[in-house]
């Protein structure tokens, strides 16, 4: 059987649902799946795929970061396919994930980054290494089709012709929507989709191999990679094999995310810095979150002068804005802020240092003031709006 034809089991279906909720789940996320599994919404979509009729265009969105120049370009399909095709990702990774080496920690049952880093951390002689860290430059997008095709034939086509026609005809379409045209243009393995999750594994898998196979210590976590060695030039040697593989690959490196560490400096890997035993926020990751809290901070501010309003309405949306960023899901099935970072750090340096920050923003929004005249509005008049503190919610954690 091929795996499309589990699409339109229900019982697939409801163990979908069963995985999804049980992980951090907003009520209305939960909620739509159920009415979306409830109508069998997915039955029609299934039957166009069996037929083979063409799949929808993806919508192409370019998101921009807030504060930056940086832009981000994601691809969406739209309801019902994109449902349809998150559940086909989740039973790809699951039925070929033995495809995958054990220091890949991306998008895999039962593996998490969070066990990266533990790894990493409680390697005999951590402290003593060098290591190389980089990033590769826009790796979803990047990825030449051409080059990845005869990888998926060689492992799914092998196995599961069907599908692997299915996702052949999904990466060689030519067109996207942009502006509700459609336009021809390169885009990889199309960053938003669900399946570029299995895809991004994938493609570079013959990396992760290698090292396991030398018995380096290295792990990767879909576009982010860090190796270790035991002298300086044993991780130069290591960077210059990882650089030249992406360069055979058709990828390139992103020099501003590309970095050596010395034995004692520390290291840092997906938002964390490891240092003398120490597992903690990496600093950029606190500097962007700050640099967000002081730009919502002066919104608000704009916002409650042009209204008349009250700066404690203010404070409370600003606190409204970061409790659900920072202690509770987001929109859709993400994951918290704070499920990503409290289970693995083991000091509060940086949580102090944010809780700090987030109530000298909150004090200039109810105060109207950036001098000392700031320091009157109490720490009990800021819980009394509903602020948590970040060091107080992971003890409690």
């Amino acid at each position: 059987m091929t795996l499309l034809q589990q699409l339109s089991r229900p019982e697939i279906w409801e163990a979908f649902y069963e995985y999804k909720t049980s992980l951090v789940c907003p009520k209305d996320f939960a909620e739509a799946l159920r009415t979306f599994i409830d109508g069998r919404q997915y039955l029609p979509v299934c039957e166009r795929i069996a037929s083979g009729e063409r799949f929808p265009l993806p919508k192409k969105v370019v998101l921009s970061k807030m504060g930056s120049q940086k832009r981000r370009t994601v691809y969406i399909y739209p309801e019902p396919e994109n449902t349809v095709c998150k559940l086909l990702t989740w039973l790809l990774l699951r039925k070929y994930d033995g495809l995958f080496a054990g220091n890949l920690y991306s998008f895999r049952p039962g593996v998490t980054a969070k066990d990266a880093l533990r790894r990493l951390a409680r390697t005999p002689g951590i402290r003593q290494k060098y290591a190389y860290k980089v990033d590769v430059s826009n790796y979803f997008n990047s990825v030449p089709i051409h080059r990845l095709i005869p990888m998926l034939e060689e492992t799914i086509g092998a196995d599961d012709q069907t599908l692997f026609a299915f996702l052949r005809r999904l990466l060689e379409e030519p067109f996207v929507l942009e502006s509700g045209r459609p336009v021809e243009e390169q885009k990889g393995i199309m960053a938003g989709t669900p399946q570029s999750a299995f895809l991004a594994n994938l493609y570079l898998s013959d990396l992760d191999r290698l090292f396991e196979e030398k018995g380096v210590l290295y792990a990767r976590y879909s576009d982010d990679i860090i190796v270790f060695g035991d002298s300086r030039e044993e991780a130069e040697r290591y960077a210059a094999k990882i650089r030249a593989f992406l360069t055979e690959k058709g990828l390139s490196v992103n020099p501003s995310k590309e970095d050596f560490y010395t034995p004692g400096s520390g290291w840092t890997f997906l938002g964390f810095s490891y240092r003398d035993g120490a597992i903690d926020i990496a600093p950029a990751t606190v500097k962007k979150l700050k640099q967000k809290m002081r730009r919502k901070a002066r919104a608000l501010q704009r916002w409650r002068q042009r209204n008349g309003l009250s700066g404690e309405k203010a404070a409370a949306a600003f606190i409204r804005v970061f409790n659900r960023k920072l202690l509770e899901s987001p929109e859709g099935s993400e994951l918290s802020w704070s499920w990503w970072f409290f289970s693995v750090i083991n000091t509060t340096d940086s949580l102090k240092e944010i809780d700090a920050y987030a109530q000298d923003c909150l004090r200039f929004l109810v105060s109207g003031k950036r001098t000392k005249g700031r320091y009157d509005v109490r720490y009990e008049d800021l819980k009394r709006l509903g602020y948590r503190s970040l060091v107080n919610a992971y003890y409690e954690n």
